[in-house]
């Protein structure tokens, strides 16, 4: 299994004045890469979309544990990929990859 170290990035919302807003917090975290596959898909666009079957183990502290339901993305390979699922597997968390995840970062 290949090694991982990288960023998670976590969503909340917030509102203000009626508007709300995902504000993204970003943690460190080192784990392994337990499966690691890539697919092309067919999309509305000119080019094909690229996404991943990829799952990541993650060393999870007491942050993610709490919020595990508001994990967004994980950077890995230099890319943001989006997360599809996440399985609680005490003391860690397997995190499965999507897409390219396009969304907010922090500030």
């Amino acid at each position: 299994m290949a090694k991982f170290a990288g960023v998670v990035g976590y969503g909340h919302m917030e509102r203000a004045d009626g508007v709300s807003k995902d504000v993204i917090t970003e943690k460190s975290y080192f784990g392994t890469v337990n499966r690691n596959t890539k697919s092309n898909t067919e999309g509305d666009s000119l080019n094909k979309d690229v996404s991943v079957g990829n799952e990541i183990s993650i060393v999870a502290d007491a942050y993610a544990v709490e919020n595990f339901l508001a994990i967004r993305f994980v950077e890995w390979l230099g890319v943001l990929w989006t997360v599809d699922s996440v399985e609680v597997q005490h003391p860690r968390l397997t995190l499965r990859l999507g897409g390219v995840y396009n969304g907010p970062r922090e500030n």
